[in-house]
């Protein structure tokens, strides 16, 4: 068996939190708008290039915003991938 049970565990605990702090981050993107728009009416109305700053936000911002999440998301996945299979490598090299 390649994987013992304990190592899979560890991989899919760091994996859950890279899930729930890519998900964290795309909420206080989501809840934080209609937050600043409640409790900062008068900023969120400022106009910015021909847009108040909340349509600027929510309708430019927001998907390069949800994009990078993403991609930090893929790039730090990737690197718990290598990170795994250096470790088999180096306990097989180990076994040898």
């Amino acid at each position: 068996m390649v994987h013992s049970e304990s190592f899979l565990r560890l991989l899919m605990r760091r994996q859950l939190r890279l899930s729930i702090a890519s998900a964290a981050a795309f909420l206080v993107a989501l809840l934080g708008m209609p937050l600043l728009n409640y409790f900062a009416p008068t900023f969120m109305a400022t106009r910015v290039g021909g847009f108040t700053l909340s349509w600027l936000i929510l309708g430019v911002l927001f998907f390069p915003f949800v994009w990078i999440i993403s991609w930090i998301f893929i790039q730090r996945s990737i690197a718990l991938e290598d990170e795994e299979v250096a470790e088999v490598r180096r306990g097989k090299e180990q076994a040898k």
